[in-house]
């Protein structure tokens, strides 16, 4: 709805009440004030620049060096479009069914961008095969089951996609920071990125199982 406040939008359009949570308030708000000077641009060129962005930082990340240090600026951005398309759909009154499923695809375009930094920075393919295939069951079972009639997201765990963002943009600087290894460790960026993501993929799932479980309970 036009001129909707941008956290009770989000609320609405995800089922979710956030209101709660300082963190994805403030995040909201900001993000819808940096909306506004492009509400004429359509959400779904958003969604598609987003996932440009994710992929430029693939292959930025992968000559190595100082390289990767920009690939963290483009995560980052990436994850400033995912959140931009809905602010400027929700602002403009522009939000509509198939804008939900163009964000989606998106999304999962820019997550498997995601994973491929990791692999870009030295990760081992099988592990990025299992993240990936990780991120797909967290929301393909979302999707089953707000279409088995949950209303909402679930559970709003940790494994949701500012964290992704936030993981892969820390684990891409650090790589072109300290092109080395890490300081404290001596573990390459790439192997903490993975073990990061399985811990939180991990961790999301049980959050996501129990909040199924709670909604979908006859």
């Amino acid at each position: 709805m036009r001129g909707e406040d941008p956290v009770a939008g989000w609320s609405r359009v995800h089922g979710t009440d956030v209101s709660g949570n300082t963190l994805v308030v403030g995040w909201l708000r900001l993000v819808h004030r940096c909306a506004r000077p492009l509400r004429w641009v359509p959400p779904d060129v958003l969604s598609a620049l987003g996932v440009v962005c994710a992929w430029s930082a693939v292959a930025v990340a992968a000559p190595g060096g100082r390289w990767p240090l920009l690939a963290a600026v483009l995560v980052v951005l990436t994850g400033l479009l995912d959140g931009l398309d809905g602010a400027v759909a929700l602002a403009t009154g522009r939000g509509r069914p198939l804008g939900a499923v163009v964000d989606a695809v998106a999304d999962r375009l820019s997550d498997l961008a995601f994973v491929a930094v990791l692999l870009a920075l030295g990760a081992d393919p099988l592990w990025c095969a299992v993240i990936a295939a990780a991120v797909f069951v967290l929301e393909y079972a979302r999707a089953r089951a707000q279409g088995a009639g949950m209303a909402g997201a679930g559970a709003v765990t940790v494994a949701e996609r500012p964290t992704r963002v936030i993981v892969t943009a820390v684990v891409a600087a650090g790589a072109g920071a300290f092109p080395g290894g890490t300081p404290v460790i001596g573990w390459s960026w790439a192997a903490v990125g993975v073990v990061v993501w399985l811990v939180v993929l991990a961790v999301g799932l049980v959050q996501l199982s129990l909040g199924i479980a709670r909604a979908l309970r006859p």
